[in-house]
């Protein structure tokens, strides 16, 4: 298990413009080596908008975008005429696969926080594809099988406890919160990367209230 800090994550966004963000991997101008990707996922980013503060309109291709809205409202728009609003507790997901574009905007009068990730699909190509999931439960994970992947949401209280899955590939992120896993306390912002977890039985535990996106991927990927 490799333990990653919020304080670790690569600054990048435009201040000035009210967009901060949140890098857990290698991302834009700022290049590591070491910290390309882990399982299927590329990049796991925490963006803050400031009201009327967004994303221009602008390309993907071959990546599966899944977003994860912690608090207030995302405006998407593609260029597939997709057009939505997202919410907490909302899953997103765009397909890029062979090219798509889109805008990403905080249209209300809140701050807007969320978390996305992206992640390389399996084979490259095909159609894109949007979908919105509103209200998704903790018991319901959340399939992305172009990838071999699949999200666990967690949102836990004070002692409880959850089953971190068997995949190949486990990626743990702290939405909000503190939790311990496997002796090391997690606090927001923080993530663990766990390889080969179907061969041992690892518990998230919760010290308070929490909530946790949880990726368990299959495969041989690096």
């Amino acid at each position: 298990m490799d333990v990653r800090r919020s304080g670790e994550r690569y600054r990048g966004g435009d201040p000035a413009a009210g967009i901060e963000s949140l890098h857990a991997f290698s991302f834009g101008p700022f290049y590591d080596p070491d910290n390309l990707r882990f399982g299927a996922i590329i990049a796991c980013n925490e963006e803050r908008l400031a009201p009327g503060a967004g994303f221009d309109e602008h390309p993907h291709s071959h990546t599966e975008i899944v977003t994860w809205v912690v608090s207030g409202e995302l405006t998407h728009r593609d260029s597939a005429g997709h057009e939505s609003v997202v919410r907490s507790g909302d899953v997103q997901r765009l397909s890029s696969a062979g090219g798509v574009r889109h805008v990403e905007r905080n249209d209300g009068s809140e701050p807007l926080v969320f978390v996305q990730m992206w992640l390389a699909p399996l084979s490259p190509g095909g159609d894109p594809a949007y979908e919105i999931v509103h209200g998704i439960a903790d018991s319901t994970p959340y399939a992305v099988p172009e990838a071999g992947a699949m999200l666990h949401v967690r949102r836990l209280g004070e002692g409880e406890r959850t089953a971190v899955p068997d995949g190949s590939f486990v990626y743990v992120h702290m939405v909000r919160g503190e939790v311990r896993l496997d002796g090391a306390e997690l606090g927001a912002g923080d993530s663990a990367r766990i390889t080969d977890a179907k061969d041992v039985e690892l518990e998230v535990v919760a010290g308070g209230s929490a909530e946790v996106l949880v990726w368990e991927m299959a495969g041989e990927r690096g």
